[in-house]
C-alpha cells in the first residue's frame, strides 16, 4: 500500500513516516520545506532502513502535485501540510487561510481526479476553543479563537461536505492536543526554526543554552499552580494514532472523528520541573502577563479512539521530556 504524506518532512510528519516505513508501507512525501528541512527525510530513511520518494512541492502548485499522483499510484493520503503557529495566524490571517485552506482544496481536487478515496486529516484541539467543561469529547461545539483553528474547522467542514457528496470516501479527522517529545534515537525531533512558539521546544532551547530563560505567560489561572494546563502527547503515540487511523480506513468507516490525547493535563510548571529532571539542570524562567487568547485548561477525552481504533497513549511526562532532551542535546541547532 502506498501512502502520500503531505508535510512529511515536518515534526509530526517525519515521525509518522518512520512508523509507516517500519510497518511496510510505501511512502511518498510532498513538502515545500517552508518550515521543515530536507535533512529530516534522510534521517527518516536512516532510522527505518528504507527509502521513500520525496518531492519538494507546495500544495498550491496543482500541476506539480498532479505530477506526483501520475508518477506513482496512491492508495491513501495523510495530510499534515500547513502553516501552524497560532500567534502568527492572528497576525497573518490571509496567509493562513490561503495556504492552509487553498492548499487543502488543491490536494482534494487532485485526489478526486486520481480516484484516491482514503484520507487522514491532521486537525487540532484548537477547533474547540475555550471549552465549557473538561475533558473534551468529539461532540463538543467547535469555536476556535484564532485563524489557525478556524482554518482547521473550515477544512473539516469541506471534508464533511465532500463525504456527503460521495459516501464512498473514507476520511479520518484526527484532533490532537499538544505533541511533544522526539524519536527515541534522538535523530529526528521538533525543529521549529527561530524562537519556538510552543512550550516544550522553548524549554529545550533554554536547557541547551540557545535561549536565556523561559517566559511563563500568566500564573493567575484557576489551576492548581496558577499556570496553564495542557494535554501533552508524545509524538510517537501520535504517530501510532495515525497508523491506527489508516487501518480503520481499510474497513470503510466513512467519515470518522477522533481526539488524540492522554486525557491528563500538565501545567507549565510541571513541564518545567519534569524537563529539569530529564536534563539534570535548572530551567530559568520568568513569570510575565497572560497572552491574549490563552485558556486556563485543555485536555482530551480519547476514549472513542481507544474503543474504535484500539489506540491509547502510553508514554508519560518523563518519557516526553527525556526524549525531547536527547534530541535537543544531540542537535542543539536542529537539523542545521
Amino acid at each position: 500500500m502506498r501512502v502520500l504524506v503531505t508535510g512529511g518532512a515536518g515534526y509530526i510528519g517525519s515521525h509518522t513516516c518512520v512508523e509507516l516505513l517500519l510497518t511496510g508501507y510505501e511512502v511518498i512525501v510532498v513538502d515545500s520545506l517552508i518550515n521543515s528541512r530536507e535533512e529530516s527525510i534522510r534521517r527518516i530513511e536512516e532510522i527505518s532502513g528504507r527509502k521513500l520518494l520525496f518531492r519538494k512541492i507546495d500544495l498550491l502548485d496543482k500541476a506539480g502535485l498532479d505530477g506526483v499522483f501520475h508518477e506513482a499510484p496512491v492508495d491513501a493520503v495523510i495530510h499534515f501540510a500547513g502553516l501552524k503557529a497560532v500567534g502568527e495566524s492572528v497576525a497573518m490571517p490571509l496567509e493562513y487561510y490561503k495556504n492552509n485552506i487553498t492548499g487543502s482544496l488543491v490536494l482534494f481536487e487532485v485526489m478526486a481526479k486520481h480516484g484516491v478515496k482514503n484520507l487522514v486529516f491532521s486537525s487540532s484541539a484548537t477547533v474547540y476553543g475555550d471549552p465549557a467543561s473538561l475533558p473534551i469529547t468529539e461532540d463538543f461545539p467547535l469555536k476556535p479563537s484564532n485563524p489557525y483553528g478556524q482554518a482547521k474547522v473550515m477544512i473539516e467542514q469541506i471534508l464533511q461536505d465532500l463525504y456527503h457528496a460521495d459516501t464512498s470516501l473514507n476520511i479520518a479527522l484526527l484532533r490532537y492536543f499538544n505533541p511533544v517529545g522526539a524519536h527515541p534515537t534522538g535523530r529526528i525531533g521538533e525543529d521549529p526554526g527561530g524562537v519556538p512558539n510552543n512550550l516544550v521546544p522553548y524549554i529545550s532551547q533554554v536547557a541547551v543554552g540557545n535561549l536565556e530563560e523561559l517566559k511563563i505567560f500568566g500564573n493567575d489561572y484557576p489551576t492548581p499552580d496558577g499556570t496553564g494546563v495542557r494535554d501533552y502527547i508524545h509524538i510517537m503515540d501520535l504517530a501510532s494514532g495515525h497508523m491506527k487511523a489508516l487501518e480503520k480506513l481499510a474497513t470503510n468507516p466513512g467519515l470518522v472523528t477522533y481526539n488524540l490525547g492522554t486525557g491528563k493535563g500538565y501545567s507549565v510548571l510541571e513541564m518545567v520541573d519534569a524537563f529539569a529532571r530529564a536534563a539534570a539542570k535548572e530551567i530559568p524562567y520568568k513569570i510575565v502577563g497572560r497572552r491574549p487568547g490563552d485558556i486556563a485548561s485543555c485536555y482530551a477525552d480519547s476514549s472513542k479512539a481507544e474503543k474504535e481504533l484500539s489506540w491509547k497513549a502510553s508514554r508519560d511526562i518523563n518519557a516526553m521530556c527525556a526524549d525531547t532532551w536527547r534530541w535537543q542535546a544531540q542537535n542543539p541547532n536542529g537539523y542545521e
